[in-house]
């Protein structure tokens, strides 16, 4: 595919998990006549053969990653996501069920920094009316 190569490269120099449509607008960057159709077309390539990851996550747009083994925290409130890097669990899960493991993809849900400080704010101006 004609996009594909720069693709994989947009999506392998980010320090981001990138959605279909941040990737099209770096892509369009370089390749101005580009389309989004393409764009999503040319992600379900790359995903299919197994040359980046897909994250999704309940109420926000499929973001792209990276095919390197690390696994995702999640934030519950905003859906941010952060690379953490656990020890290959690929092992013990072949032992605990007896089947052989092609792979995971290991989503920790969270509440991020960010977050957590609007909550705990918000926690203080209830304490602070007496709700």
């Amino acid at each position: 595919m004609r996009y594909a190569d720069t693709i994989l490269e947009i999506i392998s120099s980010s320090q981001s998990h990138m959605t279909a449509e941040q990737i099209f607008f770096a892509l369009k960057q370089q390749c101005p006549s580009v389309v989004l159709a393409t764009v999503y077309n040319n992600l379900n390539t790359l995903y299919a053969q197994e040359k980046i990851r897909k994250i999704s996550v309940a109420g926000y747009p499929d973001r792209y990653d990276k095919n390197t083994r690390h696994d995702h925290l999640v934030c519950r409130r905003c859906g941010a996501l952060l690379d953490i890097h656990l020890s290959d669990l690929t092992r013990e899960l072949e032992r605990q069920t007896g089947f052989a493991i092609e792979g995971y993809d290991l989503k920790i849900r969270c509440l991020c920094p960010q977050c957590r400080a609007k909550e705990q704010a918000a926690d203080q101006v209830c304490k602070s009316q007496g709700l």
